[in-house]
C-alpha cells in the first residue's frame, strides 16, 4: 500500500543524535505506524549531512492520512517514545507533500520483506532522492520533459529510477506536522550500487538549481539500493 499521497521528511537533528533516532526509529516506531494505516517506505542517512535523517512515508489517500497520522501520534506508542525521538531534532518542518506519478512500480513495497527489529547491519547500495523546484504553473511542463528527455538517458546510463512525484497540492489536513507549503517541486527517487556523477540536464528547466541528496538506507528501510537483497 503506497497508494496517493506521499511525504519525503527530512529532519536537521542535534549533532551526534542521528545513530539514536535511526536506532529508535527502526526499532519501535516502524510497525506501529502500519498497523495505524500508513506505510513507512524508506528510512536514511544523508551522505552529504551527519546530521540529517531523511525517510518517506506513504497513505492511501489524504482523508486517510489525516486519521493515520491522528491515530498514531494520539496513541500509546508515540506517547511513549515521543520524547527521545523530539530530543534528537531540531527541525521537523521540511516535509514535501506529493502524490507519485503513475506509473510508479518501485514503490510497490512489500513490508513482508522488511528485515525484523533487530537488525542493524545497513543494507548495499544507495538511494538517490532529487528535488527540482519548479515555477507554479511548471510542473505538468517538467513531468512531460522529464519522461521525454530525462528517465530515458538515466535508464541508459544504468540508474534505475523508482519513483517520480509531483506536488500535492491538497491542504494540509494534519496540521499539528507542519509541511511545506505554496511550493511546486518535481521529486524523483533511484538506485545506485554506488556514488556516481548525475547527468546536469535539468537545471536550464528549474527556478533554483536541484537539491541531490545521496541516501543510505538504514537496516529496516523497505526502499534500498542496488543490488536489492
Amino acid at each position: 500500500m503506497t497508494g496517493t499521497v506521499v511525504e519525503l521528511r527530512r529532519y536537521a537533528l542535534h549533532p551526534g543524535a542521528r545513530e539514536t533516532l535511526i536506532e529508535l526509529f527502526d526499532r519501535e516506531l516502524v510497525e506501529p505506524q502500519e498497523a495505524a494505516g500508513m506505510q513507512v517506505l524508506g528510512q536514511f542517512r544523508d551522505l552529504d549531512d551527519p546530521d540529517a535523517f531523511l525517510w518517506l512515508r506513504g497513505f492511501r489517500d489524504m482523508a486517510t492520512r489525516a486519521g493515520a497520522l491522528g491515530a498514531f501520534y494520539g496513541g500509546p506508542v508515540w506517547r511513549e517514545h515521543r520524547d527521545a525521538a523530539n530530543a534528537t531534532m531540531i527541525d521537523s518542518d521540511n516535509v514535501l507533500l506529493l502524490r507519485p506519478l503513475e506509473p510508479s512500480p518501485g514503490l510497490r513495497l512489500d513490508p513482508r520483506r522488511r528485515p525484523p527489529p533487530d537488525t542493524t547491519a545497513a543494507p548495499p547500495g544507495l538511494v538517490v532522492a532529487t528535488i527540482c523546484p519548479l515555477a507554479a504553473s511548471a510542473g505538468a511542463e517538467f513531468a512531460e520533459f522529464f519522461a521525454r528527455d530525462v528517465e530515458p538517458t538515466l535508464r541508459d546510463a544504468g540508474v534505475d529510477v523508482v519513483a517520480t512525484f509531483a506536488t500535492e497540492h491538497s491542504p494540509n489536513n494534519f496540521p499539528a506536522l507542519p509541511v511545506r507549503e505554496g511550493e511546486e517541486v518535481f521529486v524523483w527517487l533511484s538506485r545506485f550500487a554506488d556514488q556516481i556523477n548525475l547527468p546536469a540536464t535539468v537545471a536550464d528547466h528549474t527556478e533554483r538549481p536541484p537539491e541531490t541528496r545521496w541516501l543510505r538506507p538504514t537496516a529496516r528501510s523497505l526502499l534500498r539500493g542496488l543490488p536489492y537483497s
